[in-house]
């Protein structure tokens, strides 16, 4: 999940693969994004995340209209503060569950794989939006890393671009049932 706009987004861990969404993109995934950005949405950031969005995000809202409006809460132990408006930085988990519990609007969490990993870890995702390309990078941060409580979700909405990629979203959908196959 390292990295997908370019090559220069993300390079922490000598990570060379930066941009490796671009040749999959099409009209189909296009218009899928393009209605993801159009949903009135607060967000949830890590530090890392939020460092590269704050430098871009705030010159380029006619691509993203809703960016620079949406609360930004930021998990980070080291900032305090930003220019970047609408911007509000927490630091812990209990920060995190507070929020959760808030009334507003939805809160999307965008990159931020660490975040996302304490997120599983604590049950605190009610749905996950993922874009599956037809590709391994072998290297680079990952969505999925050891932690993650069982839990099982229900597809509510999938799409297959004409590039291959896969566009799925799913609802939590409580615990991991089990069963002996062929019974």
């Amino acid at each position: 999940m390292q990295a997908p706009g370019g090559p220069k987004e993300d390079t922490s861990g000598g990570f060379k693969y930066g941009g490796w969404t671009e040749p999959y993109g099409d009209e189909v995934y296009g218009k899928v994004v393009q209605k993801e950005l159009q949903q009135p949405a607060d967000y949830l950031l890590g530090r890392k995340t939020f460092e590269i969005w704050e430098g871009y995000w705030p010159e380029h809202a006619d691509f993203w209209p809703g960016i620079n409006d949406g609360m930004k809460y930021v998990m980070s132990k080291t900032r305090k503060k930003s220019d970047w408006k609408n911007s509000v930085f927490i630091k812990s988990l209990a920060d995190i569950k507070k929020l959760k519990k808030s009334t507003g609007a939805d809160i999307q969490v965008w990159g931020s794989s660490k975040l996302i990993q304490l997120l599983l870890k604590n049950d605190l995702v009610d749905e996950l939006k993922l874009k599956i390309h037809p590709l391994t990078l072998g290297t680079g941060k990952k969505l999925f890393d050891n932690g993650a409580i069982p839990a099982s979700f229900t597809l509510i909405e999938s799409t297959l671009t004409t590039t291959g990629v896969i566009i799925a979203s799913y609802k939590r959908a409580g615990k991991v049932k089990t069963g002996t196959v062929g019974a």
